[in-house]
């Protein structure tokens, strides 16, 4: 069995696939307490694992036009003399570049036609959704022979809630005379278009049914992009749009002091669930993004597919067929009130 000794863990895409990747790190330390960790991943991302206390050292990849640059990334990885790295979600430029470091043990996919550029290979098809992907990216650890089996109702994260962040999140919503001291739920109805969302008239309607019923503040998240969507979904006076005013690192701590959150399959769910709160969520049948491979990794979940039986379900036929709008709303309506009063 090969012991990594200072090891990196690289992952370059999106809030929800690093959020998935964090359970590694844990995992990683319990089997080897005198390892070196160091996760690499994006500017924007970094927040995710600032305060993480198994990590030794975060490494912000240098971009270009939302671009990873790949001769400054080079120069960098190669001083740092890493033992071993795990590319959790490859592509060709970031295997060519691992390769290129001459890092002795270079973990990766088996399935990927430049495969070849890792020496340490796990044979793990992604797109079928047979597994989820927080358990795929634990399968890596197989190259070191750790495996381990991760349940929902234990699985660790270590999302750090920044003091400062807070403060400034009280600050914003007594600016806009929000009672901060009613319980909040969150309802984040955009996405980053991977997936197949909840029709946004339904997403409106069950905004204005929490809104009427629940003593709550609902409060609508997003970019500044999705300020207009937001504003259009509010029918009530309890419920605020707060699109465009945070940063992920404010996110979070907004997310923190929610009751729930509802949201498509998106970052935002998968933070919320780190941070065990009750989540939520809208997936289609499609096995590449269903709930089976993307779902919130929480037991604090309620999550609504198509009440459509179809098979073999693809993204054109899931669009054609409208199936997301099958979804009962008052059905959801309920389960979040059976879920708050828990």
């Amino acid at each position: 069995m090969i012991e990594p000794k200072n090891i990196v863990i690289i992952r370059t895409d999106r809030i929800g696939d690093v959020v998935l990747s964090l359970p590694m790190i844990d995992i990683l330390k319990k089997n080897f307490p005198e390892s070196r960790i160091t996760f690499a991943l994006r500017q924007y991302t970094k927040v995710l694992i600032d305060g993480n206390p198994a990590v030794n050292e975060v490494i912000v990849l240098h971009e270009k036009n939302k671009i990873i640059s790949f001769w400054r990334n080079l120069s960098i990885l190669r001083l740092k003399n890493f033992h071993s790295a795990i590319l959790v979600s490859p592509t060709f430029k970031t295997a060519l570049l691992l390769f290129l470091t001459g890092i002795k043990y270079r973990v990766g996919t088996g399935y990927r036609w430049y495969s070849l550029l890792f020496n340490m290979r796990i044979f793990e098809h992604r797109k079928y959704g047979d597994k989820h992907e927080l358990q795929l990216n634990v399968n890596l650890l197989k190259a070191f022979g750790i495996n381990e089996i991760v349940k929902e109702s234990d699985v660790h994260f270590n999302i750090h809630i920044d003091e400062n962040s807070k403060q400034k999140v009280d600050g914003i919503l007594k600016s806009l005379n929000i009672n901060v001291n009613n319980p909040i739920i969150i309802i984040h109805p955009g996405s980053g278009g991977s997936s197949i969302n909840l029709p946004f008239s339904k997403m409106k309607e069950l905004a204005g049914l929490l809104a009427q019923v629940l003593a709550y503040n609902i409060l609508l998240t997003g970019s500044a992009e999705e300020k207009k969507l937001c504003e259009e979904m509010i029918t009530n006076k309890n419920t605020y749009n707060l699109a465009g005013l945070f940063d992920l690192k404010e996110l979070i701590a907004l997310i923190d002091r929610s009751e729930l959150m509802i949201a498509n399959s998106t970052g935002p769910i998968h933070i919320a669930a780190a941070l065990v709160k009750h989540v939520i969520g809208f997936y289609p049948k499609i096995a590449s993004c269903s709930q089976n491979r993307w779902g919130p990794f929480t037991v604090n979940k309620n999550i609504f597919s198509p009440a459509i039986d179809c098979s073999n379900c693809s993204r054109e036929q899931c669009e054609n067929l409208n199936c997301m709008n099958s979804i009962d709303i008052q059905q959801v309506f309920s389960s979040i009130q059976k879920a708050l009063l828990k």
